[in-house]
């Protein structure tokens, strides 16, 4: 009777891990699969079972409690396969290998500009609103350390893969990560350098809204600092331009002269904080400027500049630059 007992339970548990090394369909194709916040795993096996992903729900729900895997599933968007066995598939989800989708935010751009491709890309669901209030939040500045206003100059800009539901919070996580493992390696040339960390971003992200030439960032970085040494006004437009509410593409006289903390022509020093997000070369630039004593420059409306070491000198670059445009608006 004992050995009939033994001999049945050795067949129900080769029949029971059979079950989860074999798949329910060798032919069947990948599906995807959606595991939202707060569903149970019944209700996660129950829909796995009425898409054929596996045969037996009870089975998976019972693998599932006697591992312990019930409560460490993760949300998210999954490819997942009748092909594939439940082994696997718990493998799988309990790991959260979940579809990613690839967004890229180019050097310069502002935290604005960010929540707008986030919302754009509809593979996402990420709304500009909810991103851009999270840049601004006190609770999350403190929780990374940041002592400015926002997070502007502290979201780098790369490429990277986020999944469909995956929060605000966790793709600001992920970018501020990625931040610090960029500027880790220049963490000593920031203390050397005289500036906060901070002041470096600032100064990074005007370089990188003035030029979009790498081998010009180191000097038109260092006609910003010989501006600084010599307590001159900075005369950065695209700092005039950051602190223009819903700017409309035309800067004017008036807005050059008007007080903003961003206004370059009428404070002096650096503006409030930094005005886009740089990347590492422009960042590269502030720390190992050119060693000019240039003190202006102007577009030659080609992407390059003049570079002027006198006030008499740049005014005649000016005058060139007009009479060219002129020439060919």
């Amino acid at each position: 009777m004992i050995g009939l007992i033994f001999l049945s339970s050795m067949i129900i548990f080769l029949w029971f891990g059979l079950y989860f090394v074999q798949p329910a369909d060798m032919a069947g194709s990948e599906q995807v699969v959606m595991v939202e916040d707060g569903m149970s795993l019944r209700q996660v096996a129950t829909g796995l079972e009425e898409t054929g992903i596996i045969k037996n729900r009870t089975f998976f729900l019972l693998w599932a409690r006697l591992k312990g895997y019930g409560s460490r599933i993760k949300s998210g968007e999954y490819s997942l396969s009748p092909a594939m066995a439940p082994a696997k598939i718990f493998d799988l989800l309990t790991r959260g290998v979940i579809i990613t989708h690839s967004i890229t935010f180019p050097e310069g751009l502002t935290a604005e500009q960010m929540g707008e491709t986030l919302e754009q890309n509809k593979n996402l669901n990420v709304k500009k609103s909810a991103f851009l209030s999270l840049v601004h939040d006190p609770a999350i500045l403190k929780k990374y350390r940041i002592s400015g206003a926002s997070l502007e100059g502290y979201l780098y800009p790369d490429t990277y893969q986020f999944g469909r539901r995956q929060s605000p919070e966790s793709i600001i996580d992920v970018m501020i990560g990625r931040f610090n493992e960029v500027i880790l390696p220049f963490k000593e040339r920031i203390g050397m350098s005289g500036m906060t960390l901070e002041q470096v971003l600032t100064l990074a992200s005007i370089v990188e809204r003035e030029t979009g030439q790498a081998d010009e960032r180191p000097v038109i970085a260092s006609v910003f600092l010989n501006r600084i040494k010599k307590n001159m006004r900075l005369d950065s437009d695209p700092t005039v331009i950051y602190g223009i509410e819903n700017f409309n593409g035309n800067l004017t006289r008036d807005d050059l002269r008007k007080y903003t903390p961003y206004n370059t022509y009428v404070i002096k020093g650096l503006p409030a904080g930094p005005i886009c997000n740089p990347g590492i070369e422009s960042i590269r630039a502030v720390l190992y400027p050119s060693d000019t004593d240039y003190l202006y420059f102007v577009s030659k409306n080609d992407g390059s500049h003049y570079f002027s070491r006198s006030l008499e000198e740049h005014n005649r670059h000016v005058m060139a630059y007009q009479k060219k445009r002129a020439i060919n608006p």
